[in-house]
């Protein structure tokens, strides 16, 4: 198969993926990056077509074209590679320089000193450049997690590296893929390779475009839609793990239950809205007075739990007495005025072979017993003698007196 033929199969495969995309896109808007990937093979399209005709336009313009619209192609790859991860976007300006350099070396080595040589050489090496810093960027997490990533990352790769070789693939000259009829003729290796990266690339970016539908089901069945904590079930889920975890090694686990004091006084008076707000801006509190390893949960209405990992009773006491006070300290900024919060808290600390209930249980009574002394405090309960318990500095051995004596003290 020679080189045109190539040439127009790489046209039409490029035009039946843009539209497959932007079709795509259409139904998935809300997919970051997935318009700047369907953008980037619509300027593909254009740079293949620019290709074919290149014959028909004068030499400056077609090399012009082609140049830009494969720089555009690589750009905008980028832009949708970044934004689906999260990262900002770099300055457009930093683009349209690159884009008016471009265009500048293009002419002059066209026009005043012609080089066909050069150009090839500036246009593989700055679209190479892209490609691999797209596959960089791509490649976060762990493969098992999202083999999409790592495949398009792969693909991004391979063309950038490709891209990056290719000048010195080939000798660039009269007995090269330059010669004196022609300022540009495609070779078969170069076109082939362009072919299966076109496919793979698109493939990679339908497999992410998956995952990210899959994360956001998943999202949606284990989060609460209102604060982005974990929901009642899902929280059981992960205390049902944490224990069993904790009890297999033996290590200390703590949980807090907590309840929004007089929520429904909040409602009343400022609204439902601001209901809603102080749900989120206790969160927020919150998210900052814990450790980034410990699991928060919305059991329902106000009420809300937190799994503290390998964290005695003590230890636990002092979080929640932190967390108590940063809710005071840090009143609801409401349109209609600050709305102070206070939240009373149970905290208790789960026990070798203890059954999830039981502790959770227990930890309720805590905060019930918070609410009953006044609200806006913190109330340790702690285990009945019989219960086992690891060994820590918050929990040292104790006889079956001492824990009786103790477990009186805290009730």
């Amino acid at each position: 198969m020679h080189s045109p033929t190539l040439l127009i199969l790489a046209t039409i495969l490029m035009g039946i993926m843009t539209l497959m995309l932007m079709a795509a896109w259409r139904f998935n808007r809300q997919i970051a990056g997935f318009g700047s990937w369907a953008t980037s093979y619509f300027f593909g399209t254009l740079f293949c077509v620019s290709l074919l005709v290149r014959t028909a336009v004068p030499e400056i313009w077609s090399v012009i074209a082609a140049q830009s619209l494969l720089f555009l192609m690589a750009y905008m790859s980028l832009r949708g590679t970044r934004a689906y991860v999260g990262r900002p976007q770099f300055s457009p300006g930093y683009a349209a320089l690159a884009v008016l350099l471009l265009i500048a070396a293009s002419a002059y080595f066209t026009a005043i000193q012609p080089n066909p040589g050069i150009r090839f050489t500036l246009s593989s090496l700055m679209a190479g450049a892209i490609f691999l810093l797209c596959a960089k960027t791509i490649a976060t997490g762990k493969i098992q997690e999202y083999p999409a990533r790592y495949l398009f990352a792969g693909a991004c790769g391979g063309h950038g590296v490709f891209l990056l070789l290719r000048p010195w693939l080939f000798s660039l000259g009269n007995t090269g893929i330059f010669d004196a009829a022609q300022a540009i003729t495609v070779s078969q290796f170069v076109m082939v390779e362009s072919i299966a990266a076109i496919v793979l690339m698109a493939f990679g970016i339908v497999m992410l475009a998956n995952e990210q539908v899959t994360l956001e089901l998943r999202t949606i069945a284990e989060r609460d839609p209102l604060t982005g904590v974990f929901n009642r079930r899902s929280f059981l889920t992960l205390l049902d793990k944490c224990i069993s975890q904790a009890d297999r090694t033996n290590t200390a686990l703590s949980i807090m239950l907590i309840d929004l004091d007089h929520f429904k006084r909040v409602n009343d008076t400022w609204g439902h809205k601001s209901g809603d707000e102080a749900l989120r801006h206790f969160v927020a509190v919150a998210v900052h007075s814990v450790r980034n390893g410990d699991i928060i949960g919305r059991i329902g209405g106000e009420e809300f739990a937190i799994l503290l990992p390998n964290t005695g009773l003590t230890e636990a006491g002092a979080v929640a007495e932190r967390l108590r006070g940063d809710v005071a300290a840090k009143p609801l900024d409401n349109e209609q005025g600050d709305i102070p919060l206070t939240v009373s808290i149970g905290v208790t600390h789960h026990y070798n072979i203890e059954a999830p209930e039981v502790t959770l249980h227990r930890a309720d009574n805590a905060m019930y017993l918070a609410k009953k002394n006044g609200r806006n405090r913190v109330e340790v309960a702690a285990c009945p003698s019989s219960a086992g318990k690891p060994e820590s500095p918050d929990n040292p051995p104790e006889s079956g007196q001492q824990g009786e004596e103790r477990q009186a003290t805290s009730l």
